[in-house]
């Protein structure tokens, strides 16, 4: 009886083992390549950063200031074509200026800042709009970022690169497989590099301010598989 019910185990454990090997046999031979796409783009929209720090020996001195030099810079920008709704105001602060070599930090003044964020559509008026801020009073530039306003139809073109060049390492490998490579079967994109903000040195009064937009390259990396036929 023992015997018996050894040998219908063995049976079990063997007939379960064919379906397994059937799967095996059925999966996909694969490769997997990665291919990179990049284009070169001139940024066509410009953020730029600036306003107007004053101190005074009280709040109201010192917001009094800031509002009549402010005034300027918002007439300024005006006078240069900016439009309203490209102007927004990025930050306002009121605080005590303390006398840090004390001990009991003494209040010796107030600061007042007022900053606006101007978005630049003509990227050729840069260093004009800079210029003209300066003049107006503005004493508080911390920055610039060149911008594409539309990157989609760009990193489209790196796409259509990176699959071109996923295919292109692809094919070297079946070759030296002496395989054939067949349609891809799974296609990843594993993100896009886009360039960061371009900082800038606070503008001087008595020199002109040269800005350059230079060039971005928008970069895609794709993940491919393709299917290898014998």
């Amino acid at each position: 009886m023992m015997r018996r019910l050894l040998v219908v185990a063995c049976v079990g454990v063997l007939g379960g083992a064919v379906p397994a090997a059937a799967q095996i046999d059925k999966l996909p031979n694969l490769i997997t390549v990665s291919g990179e796409g990049e284009v070169a783009i001139v940024p066509d929209l410009a953020m730029l950063n600036g306003g107007v720090t004053t101190t005074g020996k009280t709040a109201r001195e010192a917001s009094e200031a800031n509002a009549k030099m402010m005034s300027a810079v918002m007439a300024a920008l005006t006078a240069a074509g900016i439009a309203p709704q490209d102007v927004q105001t990025s930050r306002l602060s009121l605080h005590p200026v303390r006398d840090n070599n004390r001990s009991e930090l003494r209040i010796t003044g107030f600061q007042a800042t007022n900053q606006v964020t101007v978005k630049l559509r003509d990227t050729a008026k840069i260093a004009d709009v800079i210029d003209r801020l300066v003049t107006a009073g503005a004493n508080d530039i911390s920055g610039i970022q060149f911008v594409v306003s539309s990157p989609s139809k760009p990193l489209d073109r790196a796409r259509e690169s990176a699959i071109a060049d996923a295919r292109r390492k692809a094919e070297v490998y079946a070759h030296a497989a002496n395989v054939k490579l067949g349609a891809p079967v799974s296609i990843t994109e594993e993100g896009g590099a886009l360039p960061g903000p371009v900082l800038m040195q606070r503008a001087a009064k008595d020199a002109a301010t040269p800005v350059s937009a230079g060039e971005q390259l928008q970069r895609i990396s794709v993940s491919v598989s393709y299917e290898l036929v014998r």
